[in-house]
């Protein structure tokens, strides 16, 4: 632990709190992570990915960050607000190295899986179309973790998923599930169908989310696509895709929050691939 850092004007400082602009992180190829939940996650599954952590001495008592293996400084309250993007910050900051995946590690080409490896494609990844909400988009990643999906894809129109709002958003998911950027929605639906992928749009315009299951498009490898949170898919990315599909609405809500329904459109995979797992093992 080096000396307590003071000063929220220094070099040091300014560089971390300059990580909340999207050309600093393309530059540097670092993003920052708040708060100690996050850090633990970062610490126990991908600690070679942290850089540099900076506490308060408060925050570093509280939380038992004090011997976290990385470079580590003490900083007052008035230094960590300066470094922090968020109005309140709980005492916890760390510059982190980016680590995206590449969509061919995603959905390999075809010609480099064999045969016998088609049967063990990743279950479930979601795909998001112009995501544009860090909000929406990092609580996506953390659903699609939380539902056991294989990977999830932002498209080049699609939010940075290092923006600092959506990494608070997964609240520590990023780290435990891949997520590969920059590919184009047709490259990404061309590349999952090649593999054998069904691929399913989420759209108000599909059909209710029951009646495709019971057709049995939920029971192989399943692609699934998010739009845009305003303007949601247009036709020309619905034509790409197996299905539209809805979720239904029985109340009297006017529409759910993509977020919302992206989540139950995963678990519902995730129900139905478990339960042909369970079946077929007996269980």
């Amino acid at each position: 632990m080096s000396d307590l850092l003071e000063n929220p004007k220094a070099g040091r400082v300014r560089a971390v709190a300059a990580l909340s602009k999207k050309d600093v992180r393309a530059d540097t190829g670092l993003f920052l992570l708040e708060g100690p939940q996050a850090v633990r996650e970062a610490i126990e599954y991908r600690p070679e990915l942290l850089r540099e952590l900076y506490v308060t001495p408060t925050a570093a008592a509280r939380y038992a960050l004090d011997d976290a293996p990385v470079d580590t400084w003490f900083v007052t309250e008035q230094v960590l607000d300066t470094m922090a993007d968020t109005v309140t910050p709980q005492g916890v900051v760390a510059v982190c190295q980016q680590f995206p995946t590449s969509v061919r590690e995603v959905f390999p080409d075809p010609g480099t899986v064999g045969r016998e490896d088609r049967g063990g494609l990743p279950g479930i990844v979601a795909i998001l179309e112009q995501v544009r909400d860090p909000g929406n988009a990092g609580t996506i990643i953390r659903a699609a973790d939380a539902a056991g999906a294989d990977a999830v894809v932002l498209t080049g129109r699609s939010v940075d998923p290092y923006n600092p709002k959506v990494v608070r958003s997964t609240t520590g998911s990023l780290f435990h599930v891949p997520v590969s950027v920059g590919v184009s929605l047709p490259d990404a639906v061309a590349r999952a169908k090649a593999l054998g992928y069904t691929v399913l749009a989420a759209d108000v315009s599909g059909d209710d989310l029951p009646d495709v299951r019971a057709d049995g498009m939920l029971d192989g490898p399943t692609a699934w696509v998010f739009g845009n949170e305003a303007r949601g898919l247009t036709s020309e990315d619905l034509a790409l895709v197996d299905r539209a599909v809805k979720v239904p609405i029985y109340g009297k809500a006017e529409s759910m929050n993509l977020a919302t329904a992206a989540s139950v459109c995963l678990y519902e995979s995730a129900f139905v691939q478990r339960t042909a797992a369970s079946s077929s093992t007996g269980a």
